[in-house]
Order: C-alpha cells, then sequence, then structure tokens
C-alpha cells in the first residue's frame, strides 16, 4: 500500500523541512527523499511497491540542525520497523530535538 513519514522539531514546535530521509527494506536501499514545508514525505512508493520485511527509515538530522547553528547529539537517527501486512498504510512519524527523539506506528 503505502508509507509516509512526519518530522516535527520539538525545540521550535514546528515541522522540520529540508530532512534528508534513506528507506532500506532488509538490507536494500529502495527510496530516498526530503521532508516537505509541512515536515512530511510520503513518495516512498509507488502504489503497490511496499512489501512485507524489515524496513529501516533513516533520518539524516545533523545537516537540518547545521542549518540553523544548533548544537545536536545525532547526525542520523534510524528507525527500524516491521512490515506484516503490505496493504495497509504505514506512517512513521519523529518527534526530533537536537538532544533526544521520539517515535511511533502512526496512521
Amino acid at each position: 500500500m503505502s508509507l509516509s513519514t512526519h518530522v516535527l522539531d520539538l525545540r521550535s514546535g514546528r515541522p522540520a523541512s529540508g530532512i534528508s530521509v534513506m528507506l532500506t527494506h532488509e538490507t536494500t536501499p529502495v527510496a530516498q527523499g526530503v521532508t516537505d514545508a509541512d515536515g512530511r514525505f510520503a513518495d516512498f512508493f509507488e502504489s503497490g511497491g511496499l512489501k512485507v520485511g524489515q524496513y529501516q527509515m533513516t533520518f539524516h538530522v545533523g545537516p537540518y540542525f547545521a542549518a540553523q547553528s544548533v548544537e545536536t547529539f545525532y547526525d542520523q537517527i534510524p528507525i527500524v520497523f516491521f512490515v506484516k501486512d503490505a496493504a495497509r498504510h504505514h506512517h512513521v512519524p519523529l518527534l526530533l530535538s537536537p538532544f533526544g527523539y521520539s517515535t511511533y506506528r502512526g496512521s
């Protein structure tokens, strides 16, 4: 079905735009993109591209914070998750700050 993400910068209380996101399935890179002005990226696959298995979504946050002259502990944030039903929509949000982050299974 589909896969999307939304990144919110908890430090500023705003969407985090311009973050590069890389997606791998098992160990193979399958897609990449950049979050838009609303901190979202949804174009990981054309229709039907999502498969069952392990994925890793890697957010390259170092350049995002550097562009704002903000010190950060993280350069990249990898989130590993499993797709058991490829027919469903999967949403992986990231709540971001310079020294911590949180994620959850979105809808």
